[in-house]
This record gives C-alpha cells, structure tokens and sequence, in this order.
C-alpha cells in the first residue's frame, strides 16, 4: 500500500546522508518532497500540514544542529512524528470485569464489515477468550447466513433470530451470559451512503446494549474518503477506535496517516490480507518504520512464533547445521512458512531490503511447484537426493506437472544449502573452541565480522574459516533468484 511514500522517502534521505552538514535550505527542500508525496498519498491536508509544521520545527533547531550525523537524525524525527501522526501508542484492549465484553461493529455496506467480525472473533479465540458472534444486520439478505459460514470456520457460535436489530442485539447479551460467552461481537447492518436511517439503528443498539467499544470498519481502499466516513460515524456514536481493511492493497495510505489524527480515534486494528486469520493490532510505531523502509522486524518475529513450533524449529535449525537437512524438512519449512502470509508481504518487513526486491511481484503459486516436486519424489530421494538421476528427474516432473530443468535446478540448489549449512555449522564449532582457548575470552579487533588486513573489523559481514567472505545462500524457491540479483545490484 505505502510503495511510492516509501520509495520517495528512501530517496529523500539517500540525498540528505550524502551531506554531511545540513543548512536550513537542504530541509526545506526535503519538506517540500514529504510534503508533496505525503499529498500523492491522499492523506489528509490537515495531517499534512501539522505534520510537516512538526518536522520542521524540530529538523531546523538545536536537535539536528548539535547531531553528530544531522541526515539520521532528521530520519529519525520523520520517524517518531510519522508514528504520531499514526496514533502514537499501541491500541490496548481491556475486558469488562463482569463479562460480556461488549463489542460492536459499524460500518459502510462494501467495508468488509462482516468478515472482519469474523476475523476478530478468531483473534479473541488467540487471546484465550470464548467469543459469540451476534448478526444483527437483518437488512442484507444474505449476512446472517455469511457470518454463520464465518462463525463455521473459525469455530465461534453465532446467534440471531428474525425479530429486529436492536432485539437481537439484546437478547444476545443474555444468551452469551447464559452460555458462559465472555466476548460477544455485534454485526449491525451497513449502507451504500450515510443516512438517518442507518445512523438511528446504530444508536438504539449502542443504547440497548452498552457496548463496551464501539469499532469502525473502514476500507482503506477508499483513501480520504474515509477520513470522511469515519467523522460522521464518530460525531453520532462516539467510536472507541477504527478497524482498516485491505491494507494489503494497492491504495495510497492515504486512510491510515490520516484518521487519528483528523477523528481523533485510533486505528485499533488492521486486516492485512483475505484469510480470517489476518488481523493484527495495528502498532503505529511498526507501521511508521515499514513506510520508512525500515522494515517490521517485531511483527515478522511475532508471526514466526505464532506459527513455527519451538521445538521444531530448533531441531530444523540442528538438522541443518549438521548437514542431516532433507528435503522432508524442507517440505515442513515451507508448508509453516505459507501460514505466515504471501511472501510478499514477509519480504517487505525485513530491514533494509532494496526497493527492487520490496516491489517485485512473487508469485506464491510458485512454493506449490516445489511442493508438488518434493512430493513427487519417493522416500530415498528426499533423504539423498544424490540418487536423482535423469530418469528419477523425468518421473519427478511428470509426477509435478514441471519440467526436468526446475527439477535439477531445485536438486541442485538444495544440495548447495546443505554444504552451506554444513560449513557454517562447522564454522560455529570452530569458533567455540577457539574461545575457550583464548585467555578471557577476549580477541584482537572486536568480536563479529570480517578481519582486515590491518587488523580492524568490517561490520555485518560474514566468514568462512579462511578469512573469506561467505558466500551468498542460494535462494529456493523458484523466481527468487531475481531477489538474489536485485540484491547483488544494489
């Protein structure tokens, strides 16, 4: 969603890091470029100026003046007002101490309302909590019947009955009481516009239930229009906080920088892709440094743990370092990692990745190939995959519906990884020895990193066990081998 802020805002500081002092001209100038793409964006014009009046007070005072690099710390406050401008703190949700929690969902006809109730009672489920899902939208035909589809899948109850909104909306707190249900999320109805109508029934079920927040489903898609949206639904119902969909699509972000700061609500959370297991609390901090080009390490961590098993994942890391890693293991790897999400999105959570790799198409029907490859393969094969001869490879692309070229390809990356990982495994050895034989521990030039000729150490660089730079780990999975390129260029 954010490419082009983030494209514009890496070019901006690649310009200011090459000076090394910064004249009150050379932010001006910069201003001037965040301004504009903050304005591309369709962010707010208010957001726009407040912000940019914030930078500049703050990026021509002492505090960029007395730095000993002027061009970072000019980042960095770019960085802490962006996250302001996005919210400031992490949304934080409470629970009522005499359950149900009462949440209650509002919207436009089209925002994704329904599925997002979905979506928030399988995240209430993660919390630990037994939610009820409540269709309340009596108006669509078919949005009872969807969210019981929802409440299905995600293995949540749904109650309704055909009296009307705010009855349903009533009798539900008694029967989530009676069920021992300690969440109960409302689905009221939508409309295509705002009107009267929809503004009143909103309200008599706020009044007959209590609601404990108050949501707003908003589409991000629809940029500043939502901005729009979002005021209305606030001046009449007082929101607790804004819910944004399809932040994984192809608008501006224009929605996102804007809504805090302009309805004075937080953007709570954020549905990220399709799957009724994406949604994530929107940490405004995180979002910031991803459109910085910073990369989301912290989420990126938070969903590896919620998917890949401890245990597991240790042993994997073991089996690879000794050299025992098979392509059954490598099988298990990537099935874990599809639960992750598109690795499109993974990619642009990692720090420091060029533009051209963060903005490149990948394929994810692609780690279905080398699924269908690897299954195709008999027992032995995956073991040792040295026994694949041409024959073997004939059978494997048949049995995959590939050709005999991705097959060797992959037979013989694979085999590249494993003596990688062997000699980085044996490299760790190496080194643990050579600690406990040196006297306290300690080694000339700092520990981690390259050894120069003269002695010093360059930073974030890898060794082999002679002193050479390792080489780059071959990439799996096929398409990705352009990243590897676009990375090389840059």
């Amino acid at each position: 969603m954010f490419e082009g802020l983030t494209d514009t805002f890496e070019g901006i500081f690649g310009r200011l890091s090459k000076k090394g002092k910064l004249s009150e001209a050379d932010v001006d100038e910069a201003l001037r470029e965040i301004r504009l793409a903050l304005l591309e964006a369709d962010v707010n014009v208010r957001v726009v100026k407040a912000l940019r009046n914030r930078i500049k007070e703050r990026a021509v005072g002492e505090e960029v003046h007395k730095a000993l690099n002027p061009a970072q710390q000019v980042v960095k406050i770019v960085n802490e007002e962006l996250t302001q401008s996005l919210g400031g703190e992490t949304f934080t949700l409470t629970y009522n101490p005499k359950p149900p929690t009462i949440v209650m969902m509002a919207g436009l006809q089209g925002s994704g309302k329904t599925t997002t109730s979905g979506k928030l009672a399988k995240w209430f489920k993660t919390q630990g909590r037994n939610p009820l899902l409540v269709g309340a939208d009596l108006q669509r035909p078919a949005a009872v019947t969807q969210l019981e589809t929802l409440g299905e899948q995600v293995g949540v109850p749904v109650f309704s009955d055909p009296s009307s909104p705010v009855e349903v909306a009533r009798k539900s707190i008694e029967h989530a009481k009676e069920t021992g249900r300690d969440v109960v999320i409302i689905d009221t109805a939508g409309r295509l516009a705002i009107d009267e109508a929809l503004m009143e029934e909103v309200r008599q079920i706020g009044q007959a239930t209590i609601p404990d927040y108050i949501f707003l489903v908003v589409d991000a898609m629809t940029g500043n229009d939502a901005v729009t949206v979002a005021e209305s639904f606030n001046d009449s119902l007082e929101l607790d906080g804004v819910i944004l969909t399809k932040l994984d699509g192809d608008a501006r972000g224009g929605a996102a920088l804007s809504v805090k700061e302009v309805v004075g609500k937080p953007i709570a959370f954020a549905a990220t892709g399709e799957k009724l297991d994406a949604l994530e609390v929107f940490h405004p901090d995180r979002m910031a440094s991803r459109i910085l080009g910073m990369g989301d390490i912290l989420s990126l961590i938070e969903k590896a743990e919620q998917t890949f098993e401890k245990d597991e994942a240790e042993a994997a890391a073991q089996a690879m370092m000794e050299g025992r890693f098979t392509f059954d293991d490598f099988l298990d790897q990537m099935q874990q990692l599809k639960k992750m999400g598109s690795l499109s999105g993974l990619i642009g959570m990692l720090p420091g990745i060029p533009k051209e790799v963060r903005n490149m198409e990948i394929d994810d029907r692609e780690i279905g190939k080398v699924e269908a490859m690897i299954k195709s393969m008999t027992a032995a094969e995956r073991i040792d995959p040295k026994i694949i001869d041409s024959s073997r490879k004939r059978r494997i692309a048949k049995g995959s519906g590939t050709d005999t070229q991705q097959v060797d390809t992959l037979v013989k990356q694979f085999d590249e990884m494993q003596k990688m990982m062997k000699k980085l495994g044996g490299m760790g050895t190496k080194k643990a020895k050579g600690k406990r034989k040196t006297k306290n521990n300690k080694r000339k030039g700092g520990g981690g990193g390259r050894v120069t000729p003269k002695g010093g150490v360059k930073p974030n660089s890898r060794v082999t066990p002679k002193g050479t730079k390792a080489k780059k780990a071959p990439l799996m999975l096929p398409g990705m081998d352009r990243i590897g390129d676009a990375i090389d260029d840059d």
